[in-house]
């Protein structure tokens, strides 16, 4: 039914009590939910939450839709302190709030009832809680002091009442093994009984299920994979945002205590904001990302998707400035990083600015395709000779003699070493290595490459001295990218690991001495997070610093020069580039598409992987269709709980129909699911009549189906009114 400011408070409680059977609560059995329940002072409570037994867990008081459901805040606490139960539940049929009375000063809006047995546990878990700050962090898994010292901050800001936190720490300084103690301590206090990991991808969720083993082997985790259901009697659950997307719907808001968002996806705390929002529990995000609201700050950052990022972050986390921070170069000065050096050598093309001339002479029209010269007579039809940017480079265009170069000039660097401006032969270490590539083909180029310049060192032809990873791999690919990662890890070769989107983020090998800068990226974010993987310590091989061989520019970009050292980096400038002595040809590609770091993480493994043997099949495009409607939902405001109880049908439609249906149309509603509940008169009903129906099956359809296509909010006319 569709509920309007004039409907009087008996509508109001027909909607709350479908949102309590959405929450799993039995209406009929005359324990779970007890209505106008007489309270010893003789007033009445609109509803009774009880265990299974019977017991009084909380209060929920109903007041119609032009009511301000705070307004029953006193009258509700009067209730439940004479039934002496902690929580408290304000509705009015649109509107949801919480209190846990006793400890919070204020209700919070949440986005469900929670279920019956969210509530038992979250009461369970009362009646055994203890002082936050009396409890010692276990040194064991974060005895670092600067680690400590976030661990006690963090509690500080729980006991006072802060449920969003900020924590920014320098890659390699132990941010997972700071949240196990912070998981701990609050288990030991009773604060928090189940816990939320987000990362950013399956392999890093993996590594995380991995640490939480050995940190804390009481506290049961798990990796939830994409169409998996919760594991109820686990504490802890590791999973990504693609895996969430199309699940976290179906369960109550009171299901996490805790959501730890470990350097996800950039628009997880802007566009997927509402993934989170959907549970009510403490919030604590982790990034080595510098965020700060500041206008000079922001302005610093030249690309928008960084601006947006740090926006949508302090914004989410209702900050300024992150809780906790401990930065790249504090790390670097105390010794828990290592330093590290840069070695500049750019081709004569990489280094053009404004773009490098090619003309048609230059190109051998004998070996193209029909296909490649075509697009060739078309660029030079309208210029002769064309103008490439350099940014373009494995993009659009690519010269194989520069990547020739490229890994001709690492190896002879790491055995003859190089002269600084200072005049001072060094010699990078020897040893296990990233190259960041832009494209797939770029990658496995560069691993061939590679793989023939270090052919000597292998122990027999078979071995593979460079391989490389992605993260759009299909079915093609006959070898499972994460055990290429256990590999490079924890065996001698491959020695060199070449990644497209793979190790950027939340990789962790110490024993890394050497990036590669292959790909250029106007992103600082990404590019601090690149720099990133090579921190780390390593006592056992004697690792005192790390190089970047910097062959696109890309650390001059961000400041990372002699003259300006990035937030404690040691850097001395390498040999100049020598003039390129012959002219070099092209040739296009049209198979690659250029990387958008914002669609990073929506293109997941679990679905390609060993990782998936023992899952069920999940069709793609079922999965991708949800994450698009969920998207959708999303941005949809004003929704009442009727309409947004159907359009979740909708969803389930799309995802069960997924390989037939190419929109939604009005008829649909005439059958199954919707037939017994009114079929298409309902659905009109709700929106408005049949023009607002049709007008947010419109954008709904443009959302989902047409993706390319800009989509369109739902019109606020079809919206009824309150």
């Amino acid at each position: 039914m569709t509920l309007n400011a004039a409907a009087p408070e008996a509508h109001s409680r027909v909607v709350i009590d479908a949102q309590l059977k959405d929450a799993g609560w039995a209406l009929t059995d005359g324990r779970s939910v007890r209505f106008e329940v007489m309270m010893p002072d003789g007033t009445k409570a609109d509803y009774v939450l009880g265990d299974r037994h019977g017991r009084a867990l909380a209060i929920l008081e109903a007041k119609r839709i032009a009511i301000d459901p705070l307004a029953a805040e006193q009258q509700a606490r009067n209730y439940a302190t004479q039934l002496g139960v902690p929580f408290i539940f304000l509705a009015n049929g649109r509107e949801i709030w919480f209190w846990d009375y006793e400890r919070e000063a204020h209700p919070h809006q949440v986005k469900t009832i929670f279920s019956q047995a969210d509530l038992e546990r979250r009461f369970a878990a009362r009646q055994t809680q203890r002082d936050l700050l009396s409890i010692e962090t276990d040194d064991k898994i974060a005895g670092r002091p600067y680690q400590r010292d976030c661990i006690d901050t963090l509690c500080r800001e729980i006991v006072a009442g802060r449920r969003k936190m900020l924590v920014e720490m320098a890659t390699g300084t132990g941010k997972t093994r700071t949240a196990a103690a912070l998981i701990k301590r609050l288990f030991a206090a009773g604060i928090v009984t189940r816990v939320l990991f987000l990362v950013d991808r399956i392999p890093l969720a993996r590594q995380a299920e991995d640490a939480f083993a050995e940190y804390l082997p009481d506290l049961p985790a798990y990796v939830k994979r994409a169409g998996r259901r919760f594991q109820d009697e686990k504490r802890i659950t590791i999973t990504t945002l693609q895996s969430m997307v199309n699940d976290y719907a179906a369960y109550s808001s009171g299901y996490f205590d805790l959501i730890i968002s470990d350097e996800c996806h950039r628009s997880i705390y802007g566009k997927w904001s509402g993934v989170l929002k959907h549970f009510d529990g403490l919030q604590i995000g982790l990034t080595a990302t510098p965020c700060a609201a500041s206008p000079e700050t922001l302005a610093a950052l030249e690309d928008e998707e960084d601006r947006a990022f740090v926006r949508d972050t302090l914004r989410f986390f209702e900050l300024d400035r992150p809780t906790f921070r401990y930065g790249l170069k504090q790390a670097i000065q105390e010794g828990y990083l290592v330093p590290y050096r840069i070695y500049h050598a750019m081709t004569v093309k990489t280094a053009a600015e404004g773009g490098f001339p090619v003309s048609r002479a230059e190109l051998d029209w004998t070996a193209m395709d029909a296909d490649t010269k075509a697009e060739f007579e078309a660029l030079f039809a309208k210029e002769d000779p064309i103008i490439v940017d350099p940014n373009a480079l494995e993009r659009r265009f690519t010269i194989p003699e520069r990547n020739r170069a490229m890994v001709r000039e690492f190896r002879d660097v790491l055995a003859h070493g190089y002269t600084g401006g200072d005049g001072v032969r060094r010699f990078p270490q020897d040893g296990k290595t990233i190259v960041f590539a832009v494209t797939k083909r770029h990658a496995a180029t560069l691993a061939q490459m590679f793989d023939d310049a270090f052919a000597d060192r292998k122990p027999s032809p078979e071995i593979r001295y460079a391989d490389f990873v992605v993260s759009d791999s299909g079915a093609d690919d006959t070898v499972n990218p994460l055990d290429k990662i256990r590999r490079f890890k924890k065996e001698d070769f491959p020695r060199i690991l070449v990644s497209v989107n793979m190790l950027d983020t939340g990789f962790d090998c110490p024993e890394v001495v050497n990036l590669v800068m292959a790909r250029f990226t106007k992103s600082a974010i990404l590019y601090q997070q690149m720099r990133g993987r090579g921190t780390r310590r390593a006592d056992l091989i004697k690792k005192t610093s790390f190089t970047m061989f910097d062959f696109t520019g890309v650390t001059a970009y961000h400041g990372d020069d002699e003259d300006v050292p990035a937030d404690g980096g040691f850097v001395v400038s390498a040999k100049k580039p020598e003039r390129e002595k012959r002219k070099r040809g092209l040739l296009v590609l049209d198979i690659n598409d250029h990387i958008d770091p914002a669609t990073r993480g929506w293109v997941t493994l679990d679905e390609n992987g060993s990782e998936q043997r023992d899952a069920p099949a999940i069709d793609p495009r079922a999965a991708e269709l949800g994450a698009r409607f969920e998207g959708w939902l999303l941005d949809q405001t004003g929704l009442t709980p009727d309409q947004e109880r159907l359009l979740r049908m909708v969803g389930e439609v799309i995802r069960a129909n997924a390989g037939d249906l190419e929109s939604i149309e009005p008829y649909h509603f005439a059958n199954d699911p919707f037939r017994n509940l009114g079929g298409r008169r309902l659905a009109e009903r709700l929106f408005g009549g049949p023009e607002g129906l049709a007008a947010h099956l419109a954008s709904l359809n443009a959302a989902v189906f047409a993706p390319a296509a800009p989509i369109p909010p739902a019109p606020e006319a079809a919206r009824p009114t309150a």
